[in-house]
């Protein structure tokens, strides 16, 4: 089930692209005799839901779509057999600091007063919560930005994130699998966020990345969606958001009776958007497109080490 499923990261529902007869029929294989009735009953004890996803997605599912999952299961089985470790990144939505409406409901003898309009003149800052999330140590670290959601932003993440615990958790390795979406400050078509993970991470530590994105419209399917953002917005959920510190809190008070632990850092810098990137600083890159969907899936190789895919 874990690589089927998929995700809400505000109400923690969550959803499977198995039905129940093929789950029935997978089982069956490895020797446990179940029908599909009693699956959906387990399934409903795993807090998986039959209810409608409102929520429309825009435009056409990739062609590729299916193809592009398959062989994202079998890279992260690699590294997983490897030992090399596998993370997925995404960035939350962003919340204004200060007394406003956050959606959801707690228990309170009265209610808890907030601003009666979200205006962002009104707001102490912004958060811009870039997450990771290690899927073989069930980690999580989130990098509070204050200014712009950027490349440049989500690379300076990703190191702070290396030299402060992923270093030391995978001091035999020289490798990294990193899961996206395909939009974002990470999008599979941004020059900038090829641009600085090979110049800010891979030729800094001395990593070869492997990065792999998942298909448009399919980001819910994304590790981190289910695994951390969604534990986030049901710990601070009726909450408001008062002050830097409060989202803080929040955030490294995340937990889940699977052992989830979460870390949260304040990244105050200015980072400003519309960076550009010459076809000249493109070129320089040491990137290997993979020979499946090269679009979706590429390597990048630290300048100063000849690796190979």
């Amino acid at each position: 089930m874990e690589h089927h499923t998929a995700g809400d990261p505000i109400n923690g529902l969550k959803w499977t692209r198995k039905t129940t007869l093929k789950i029935s029929v997978e089982l069956r294989k490895a020797g446990i005799v179940v029908g599909p009735k009693t699956v959906g009953r387990l399934l409903r004890g795993l807090k998986f839901s039959l209810r409608v996803n409102h929520k429309k997605m825009a435009g056409k599912s990739s062609p590729f779509r299916n193809q592009q999952f398959d062989y994202i299961n079998r890279t992260r089985r690699r590294f997983a057999h490897q030992g090399w470790p596998a993370i997925s990144i995404d960035t939350k939505k962003r919340e204004l600091v200060g007394r406003f409406k956050n959606a959801g409901a707690t228990w309170e003898s009265t209610p808890v007063l907030v601003k009666d309009h979200d205006f962002r003149t009104d707001a102490k800052g912004i958060a811009i919560p870039w997450g990771l999330y290690d899927t073989q140590a069930n980690r999580g670290q989130v990098f509070v930005g204050t200014s712009h959601d950027t490349p440049a932003f989500s690379v300076t993440a990703l190191g702070r994130w290396w030299t402060s615990a992923g270093r030391r958790r995978y001091s035999e390795t020289d490798r990294l699998l990193v899961l996206a979406d395909s939009g974002g400050s990470n999008g599979a078509r941004t020059r900038a966020w090829k641009y600085e993970l090979q110049t800010r991470f891979c030729d800094r530590f001395g990593i070869t990345v492997t990065v792999c994105h998942y298909p448009p419209g399919t980001s819910k399917w994304n590790p981190i969606e289910h695994r951390l953002f969604s534990e986030i917005s049901k710990n601070w959920a009726g909450q408001p958001l008062e002050s830097y510190e409060t989202v803080l809190k929040f955030l490294r008070t995340t937990k889940t009776a699977a052992g989830l632990v979460v870390n949260a850092t304040l990244l105050d810098g200015d980072y400003q958007t519309g960076s550009k990137i010459s076809q000249a600083q493109m070129d320089s890159l040491n990137m290997r497109k993979h020979r499946v969907l090269p679009m979706w899936n590429y390597t990048l190789v630290p300048r100063t080490v000849e690796n190979v895919i």
